[in-house]
């Protein structure tokens, strides 16, 4: 049971991964990735293609995140989700939770994510979201980095649901972890060099275990 004011934790690692679509061949670089640092959640995004060459990519990814212990969530997909045995579904905005959730909740995860206001992510929270994500693009565009810590600052602050803040730098993540995240989410930048999300997540993982200082 969580406390309003707990001495702050270091905060877990959320992984989001690019489009997949050759599930055999991500598969080495997610297990390197997986290997390199605690990664509680990942993120699957799922190129586009029929249901059962969606579900063979999931069931073909799963076991590497069953290994650590890694909650395995769908980008969307929230029937999906149900029907690979996947853990959960990232939702985007309220109205595609609200629609949405039922599905999965109470035996799945269902995280909210592109929460373009405060109201938005409170709606989202009470509606049962098990997370809200800022820092993602709401209504298509990226916050500020500035309004990001904002509010995810704020969001420590006031509320128990779990806030998931997403980092586009190392640096970003280290700041959104003093900020008060509950989960730092990497992605894009992980990806962006061939072999190269190992190493960054080794050097993401490093930073955040750093003791921080709370003022």
């Amino acid at each position: 049971m969580s406390h309003p004011h707990p001495m702050k934790q270091v905060p877990k690692l959320y992984l989001m991964t690019p489009p997949i679509g050759d599930a055999v061949a991500f598969g080495r670089e997610l297990a390197a990735a997986l290997d390199a640092a605690e990664i509680a959640v990942v993120l699957v995004r799922l190129a586009d293609a029929g249901e059962s060459t969606q579900i063979d990519r999931i069931k073909t990814l799963a076991p590497l995140l069953q290994r650590k212990d890694a909650a395995l969530l769908l980008d969307g997909h929230a029937e999906l989700a149900v029907r690979s045995g996947a853990d959960g579904a990232h939702l985007v905005g309220v109205e595609a939770f609200a629609s949405q959730a039922g599905m999965l909740k109470p035996d799945r995860i269902a995280g909210c994510g592109g929460l373009a206001t405060r109201h938005d992510a409170m709606t989202a929270a009470e509606r049962g979201a098990d997370y809200v994500m800022f820092g993602d693009a709401a209504d298509g565009a990226r916050p500020s980095f500035e309004a990001i810590v904002e509010r995810v600052a704020w969001w420590a602050e006031v509320f128990e649901v779990p806030c998931v803040a997403l980092a586009a730098s190392i640096d970003e993540a280290a700041a959104l972890a003093a900020a008060g995240a509950d989960f730092v989410a990497v992605g894009d930048f992980i990806w962006s060099e061939p072999g190269g999300g190992a190493a960054k997540l080794a050097a993401i993982a490093r930073r955040l275990a750093l003791p921080e200082t709370v003022a």
